[in-house]
């Protein structure tokens, strides 16, 4: 059936219309919320993003930090923006967990944003206490299995990334450990170096100095393959419990709604700086991995992250809201 030539029309001129669109853009600042603290590695990525961007695209790209409610303040911050490309979120992987964790969110979850483009991301790696005696993921495992809830594991929060992974180990391991909830990952990391815990879940950037300082002792990395960071730290799959992985991951993303010709534009100018020696170099040296990810590639990240976690939740009974 042909199309009516008015439609036609009006189909023909709003091409031009677009492409205008995303050679404007950006016509002003860019914000990217980060809804994190400052000096952690998503917001990190963010900034290594932005810094990159603004003489790529001609405006500044501001992040700003919008903390609190584990993640959700800035989100929705974000999410309530004008779609046009002036407001992105550094969109990490606790998104994924949130509609497992809330019971309500206020905005759609599953459509309230575009992701554009996933910057990096770090593999967690299970840390413990040198005096708990326990020198392998064999060890821990066998002594958890012996004594159910006996030994601890501390996490920045009930619902945190950690929290998760550590949930996904333990079904994995057929073991229970005692979940001790803290403030932070750094204060976590401290109760275990303090013997209030035992291990935790951490990335090696975050480990890296209580590691060097032989105050934490590392028992497996939970990535495909090792890290030069800590070479002599096997992976899971290398320590017995193959194919386990476990993270941290962050890109842009943008509100529903934002031009699909701005969005192409953002995820070139992306890539492009994720390609720069200069930032695969700063990467590298916080135990970052370059991604690069497109938006469907990161779209169908977040789809299967969001299923993964939900099954995680759904066998350890985590409880909404």
């Amino acid at each position: 059936m042909p199309i009516p030539r008015r439609t036609a029309l009006a189909l023909g001129a709003a091409l031009p219309l677009r492409a205008a669109h995303a050679q404007e853009w950006p016509s002003r600042p860019v914000r990217v919320v980060v809804p994190w603290a400052p000096g952690g590695a998503i917001d990190t990525i963010a900034r290594a993003l932005a810094a990159r961007l603004g003489p790529a695209l001609g405006q500044p790209f501001l992040v700003e930090n919008r903390t609190g409610g584990g993640g959700v303040i800035g989100m929705a911050e974000a999410a309530r923006a004008a779609p046009d490309g002036h407001t992105l979120l550094a969109l990490d992987n606790s998104y994924t967990m949130l509609p497992h964790t809330a019971a309500s969110l206020p905005w759609d979850h599953a459509h309230g944003f575009l992701p554009v483009v996933l910057g990096g991301s770090a593999p967690f790696l299970l840390v413990v206490s040198p005096a708990l005696g326990l020198r392998t993921l064999a060890e821990l495992t066998a002594a958890a299995r012996q004594a159910p809830e006996r030994l601890s594991y501390g996490t920045g929060g009930a619902g945190s990334s950690p929290h998760f992974a550590t949930e996904a180990f333990m079904q994995r391991a057929g073991i229970r450990l005692l979940h001790v909830p803290y403030r932070g990952g750094a204060e976590a990391m401290l109760a275990v170096v303090a013997g209030q815990v035992n291990c935790s879940m951490a990335t090696v950037s975050a480990a890296g100095g209580q590691l060097a300082a032989g105050r934490l002792l590392p028992l497996a990395l939970a990535a495909p393959a090792r890290s030069p960071l800590v070479p002599s730290v096997p992976t899971f799959t290398e320590a017995g419990m193959a194919g386990f992985s476990a993270g941290i991951w962050a890109g842009l993303a943008a509100p529903a709604g934002t031009p699909a010709p701005v969005l192409a534009r953002l995820e070139a100018a992306c890539q492009a700086a994720l390609r720069e020696d200069a930032l695969k170099r700063d990467f590298a040296a916080q135990g970052l991995q370059v991604e690069g990810m497109g938006q469907q590639g990161f779209a169908a990240l977040v789809r299967a992250e969001t299923a993964r976690w939900g099954e995680v939740a759904k066998a350890a009974g985590i409880l909404r809201g």
